[in-house]
Parts: C-alpha cells; sequence; structure tokens
C-alpha cells in the first residue's frame, strides 16, 4: 500500500534542502486549504477567498465571530505544531490538550484543553463515544499504545491515520474533536518528513463512512487507504512544486 509513497518520497528526500520560498508558498498554500476543508468539514461557511482574507486580518461581513476565531485558531493550532515538528518534542497528552486549548480559544474558554464531562453523540454515526468517566482511562490507553515500540514500527502513514481514528472514537473533548484529530493526523505526518495533507470537504462522506467502519468495526484499511491516497497528492504537489521550480 505504501511502495509508491514512499518512492515519492525518497525522490522528494533527494531534492533536500528544498528551494526556500518555494517551500514558503507551498506552506502558505496548505496553511490555507488545511484550514479552510478542516473548518468546512465541521461546518464553516466560510468560502476558501474569504478564508484568505481572515488570516489576512479583514473581517467578513455576514460570518459569525465563531467562523472568524475557527480560522485564526486552527492557523495557530498550525503555528504550534510546527514548532513541535522543529523541536523534535515526542507527543504527550499535555500537546493534545494544547492543541484543542487553541481550537477553542474565545469560542468556548470553559472547554477548550478540557475533557468532557458529558455524553456526546456524533451525528450520523453508529458509534457511539464512550462515557465521560472512560475518557481519562481511555486517553491514557491511546497514549500507551502510541508509545509501544510495535507501533513505532507501523508505517507512519498508517500510525497517523490510526491515531487520527482512536482519537475520535474517544471523542475526548465537547467540540472541537475533528480538527484536533486531524492536526494530529499532519503532526505525525510531518513529524517524519512527509507533507500535510487536505482531506477536502467534497470528501467528507467517504471520509466519515471509513472513520466508523473504523470505530464499529476496528477495521482500519479503509480509512488508512483513503489517507494514503491524500499523502500521494500532497507529495505529488510538492514534487511538481520543486520540479518546476528549477
Amino acid at each position: 500500500m505504501f511502495e509508491q509513497i514512499d518512492q515519492k518520497k525518497a525522490l522528494l528526500d533527494a531534492k533536500r534542502p528544498l528551494p526556500k520560498y518555494t517551500v514558503k508558498s507551498l506552506r502558505e498554500k496548505l496553511l490555507l486549504e488545511w484550514t479552510y476543508h478542516s473548518n468546512a468539514i465541521e461546518g464553516n461557511t466560510l468560502t476558501i477567498n474569504e478564508t484568505k482574507v481572515v488570516l489576512g486580518g479583514i473581517t467578513v461581513g455576514g460570518k459569525t465571530l465563531r467562523e472568524h476565531l475557527e480560522v485564526l485558531n486552527h492557523r495557530d493550532a498550525i503555528h504550534f505544531i510546527e514548532d513541535i515538528v522543529q523541536m523534535d518534542e515526542p507527543l504527550s497528552e499535555w500537546q493534545i490538550k494544547n492543541l484543542h486549548r487553541l481550537v477553542l480559544k474565545g469560542i468556548d474558554d470553559e472547554y477548550a484543553g478540557v475533557y468532557r464531562d458529558q455524553q456526546v453523540f456524533i451525528s450520523g454515526a453508529k458509534h457511539i463515544p464512550p462515557a465521560p468517566f472512560l475518557i481519562k482511562e481511555e486517553m491514557e490507553q491511546l497514549m500507551g499504545w502510541y508509545e509501544q515500540p510495535e507501533t513505532t514500527k507501523i508505517h507512519p502513514v498508517a500510525r497517523g491515520a490510526m491515531l487520527h481514528a482512536i482519537f475520535v472514537r474517544i471523542h475526548p473533548f465537547i467540540d472541537g474533536n475533528g480538527r484536533t484529530s486531524r492536526l494530529l493526523l499532519n503532526l505525525e505526518l510531518m513529524k517524519e518528513g512527509f507533507p500535510p495533507i487536505v482531506i477536502k470537504v467534497e470528501n467528507r462522506l467517504a471520509y466519515y463512512e471509513a472513520l466508523d467502519k473504523a470505530h464499529t468495526e476496528k477495521q482500519y484499511n479503509e480509512f488508512i487507504k483513503l489517507i494514503t491516497k491524500e499523502v500521494d497528492s500532497s507529495l505529488e504537489l510538492y514534487l511538481s512544486a520543486v520540479n518546476n521550480a528549477k
């Protein structure tokens, strides 16, 4: 499943260091698209051009304060995971809570970075997240799984996809779980030298269905394949940009 993307990543690695301004423009492109699509999946109505305007510090008329904050918060959360990658810090529950705190900052400060104390349901999904009193234990189990030697041997794309899926199954926060899970997935990819991916809003149905299958049947292959396809797209984007830069 991973042979093609491993070959493309090897090609990209062989071209490092990548051209400075090409990397800068790719980063800006992906930051915008990642922010737009991740928010749109959750119901944010800002268009991609309106998202760009908000990132530039301009308010869009007729849109809610929450929608503006979701854009700015997501940008700050991306900066946070970029710092983690740069400092080569291991993943921890503290980081996950801080990441979520950034996602909900100014939107719901009471629950930003705090595990939920209420039962929640995922609309349209068969899976029902665990009861609040189980969350601490479930998150400890997730971190235990992540840190065990067998997990470190899993291909980084599969590991990132499974981290995302297991996190969403637990649904540890009242709100912002989807955005946080996609940030965690890209954190895992970026730590291994892969470019971040964008799960597009138009693929939302396939994304949700693959996630629900992972949760109800413990079958991760479909979800891993979906993520692998997006990794391939991001690698293609980087390779074409680097090749055209010459």
